[in-house]
Parts: C-alpha cells; sequence; structure tokens
C-alpha cells in the first residue's frame, strides 16, 4: 500500500509539474543549452589558457572542435521575437537584439570565425591556443555588452 501511495505521489508532482514545463518558451531554453554547451566547452580552453589547468592538447581541440559544432548549429528559431527580457521572464536578451538584427548576426558570424581560427590551432600549443581563446573572448564580449542584459 505504501508503495501504491509514493507512486501516486510521484505521478501527481509530475503531473502537476507538467503546466510548468509547458509554459517554458522551447527557443529560450534550447539557446540558453546551448550557451551552457559554449561555456563548458570554452571553460575548458579558458581554464588552460589561465594556468588553472594544465595544458592538455587533446583535451583542448576537442573542446574546440565541439564549439565549432555548436556555433553551427542553425539559429533561425532560437530567437523568435518576443524572446527579449522585457516580454519574458528568465532570459537575458536584450529587445535591441530584433531592432538590430543585422549587427547581431554579424556579431554571431565574427563569433563562428574566431571559433574556426581557435579549431585550427586549439591542440598546436598553449600559445596559440591563449591567443585564440583571446579572440573568441572578444568575440562573445562584443555582443554581450549590445545585446545581453545583466542578471537580475
Amino acid at each position: 500500500m505504501a508503495v501504491k501511495r509514493t507512486l501516486a505521489s510521484v505521478v501527481l508532482g509530475v503531473v502537476l509539474a507538467l503546466p510548468a514545463v509547458a509554459d517554458e518558451d522551447p527557443a529560450i531554453a534550447a539557446r540558453q543549452g546551448q550557451f551552457k554547451l559554449f561555456a563548458h566547452n570554452f571553460g575548458v580552453m579558458g581554464g588552460m589558457a589561465q594556468g588553472r589547468m594544465d595544458y592538455d592538447a587533446e583535451m583542448a581541440q576537442t573542446a574546440a572542435d565541439n564549439l565549432f559544432h555548436l556555433t553551427r548549429v542553425d539559429q533561425g528559431r532560437l530567437w523568435p521575437e518576443g524572446t527579449d527580457s522585457a516580454s519574458t521572464e528568465g532570459t537575458r536578451a536584450n529587445a535591441d537584439i530584433w531592432d538590430n538584427l543585422d549587427d547581431f548576426v554579424s556579431k554571431f558570424v565574427a563569433l563562428q570565425e574566431a571559433v574556426e581560427d581557435l579549431q585550427g590551432v586549439a591542440g598546436s600549443g598553449l600559445d596559440e591556443m591563449r591567443a585564440g581563446v583571446m579572440a573568441v573572448g572578444g568575440a562573445c564580449q562584443a555582443c554581450h555588452e549590445d545585446y545581453r542584459d545583466e542578471a537580475s
């Protein structure tokens, strides 16, 4: 009997949680997931570049390869209008993205190019990787300055 009650409680909890999951915008969840993967892979190389961890050519190359592929994911469905921080809670996307879409896209293209360059050198040595990390960080920062709101 206790097992049935426990199972019923679990099922009820899942059912009650469904509206919260359904209310989440899948585009926001997808792009935030992509950014988490960016940070996870970039963090590996950043740790090496900053001396917080030993340089490992294979690990650096794998992280750079992952970043390359992440920046090639089609962004078309990840940025629908109305998914900015003024319209939706839980996002830091500034509404200026949609007013300056050409500039936003050009900043993403600059990120793609910097990541491609990093991919070409990540496994070649710490100094080469470090320079590539700086370029990617600069591309990230250029977009964040204009299009990411501060955390609330």
